[in-house]
């Protein structure tokens, strides 16, 4: 378990608190509505002053549980695509796993220098998540709404596989990558896919929020107080994005994602 040094008691000022306990709250909103919420909760951390790697981990343990409160509000989305539950869920647990290990091994130096470019990519993969999905549907051929589901190809689990470690190794993205296999499928009902990517990150971070749990690397009292922010969070965001439109929040990630990118980066070098 992470303790903190008394030097890191600034890092549990209400103030300080509260504005990651927002982050993590608009980070769940963000996971329910297209994927991305890390560019907004592990920026957050860096500038409470958690190192890169804990950041990462504590960041991924506080959003499960608005993981689950926005899995459990697309339950109407999903009551065509029980059958797909136990497929998708194969990939993304065992991925989910690869990926947190592989976080684990990383060197908590190497994972610094790399954090600018993950972010940035992950950055990247929102910007063009709108016209890939329009191009994938343009090139597959839809299921019709209330048709039975077609069962997941295998090409399509293994990708969920990679993007599942992807997840477990930083997160930020996984959803939009889900999203795109969801719509190589042939699935062009938003919400069912939504749904079912939420069922995916759930697996996936449920395996890496326990090897994290088990490893010391999370910093357990902000966590704690970002959960109930991503919980409230996830509550929220299922139910907005199944009424209202995105492309503000949408601007807004990707500034906060380019910028923070750009600022870690700065300090990277100038160290």
């Amino acid at each position: 378990m992470a303790i903190l040094n008394p030097a890191d008691s600034h890092l549990l000022e209400p103030t300080r608190l509260a504005l990651v306990a927002l982050a993590a709250a608009g980070g769940s909103m963000v996971n329910s509505i297209a994927g991305g919420g890390t560019l907004l909760t592990f920026p957050a951390l860096i500038w409470l002053g958690v190192p890169p790697l804990v950041a990462n981990a504590t960041s991924t343990v506080a959003l499960w549980p608005g993981l689950l409160t926005s899995y459990s509000g697309y339950r109407d989305a999903l009551r065509d695509a029980e059958s797909w539950k136990v497929p998708w869920a194969i990939p993304s647990l065992l991925g989910g796993v690869t990926g947190a290990v592989l976080l684990i091994w990383t060197p908590e130096q190497k994972f610094s220098d790399s954090v600018p470019w993950l972010i940035w990519g992950a950055t990247a993969l929102f910007i063009v998540q709108r016209p890939a999905m329009r191009w994938i549907f343009g090139h597959t051929v839809p299921v019709a709404d209330g048709a039975p589901l077609p069962t997941p190809r295998l090409g399509v689990l293994v990708m969920q596989y990679v993007v599942a470690i992807y997840g477990g190794y930083f997160g930020a993205g996984a959803g939009i990558l889900q999203l795109a296999a969801l719509g190589m499928m042939g699935l062009t009902n938003i919400h069912t896919m939504n749904g079912l990517k939420n069922w995916g990150g759930l697996c996936l971070n449920l395996v890496a929020v326990a090897i994290f749990a088990f490893s010391g690397i999370v910093n357990w009292p902000v966590a704690a107080t970002m959960a109930v922010g991503a919980a409230v969070g996830g509550i929220i965001g299922a139910r907005l994005a199944q009424r209202v439109g995105q492309q503000w929040v949408r601007r807004a990630i990707i500034g906060i994602g380019l910028g923070s990118g750009a600022w870690l980066l700065w300090e990277r070098l100038s160290a």
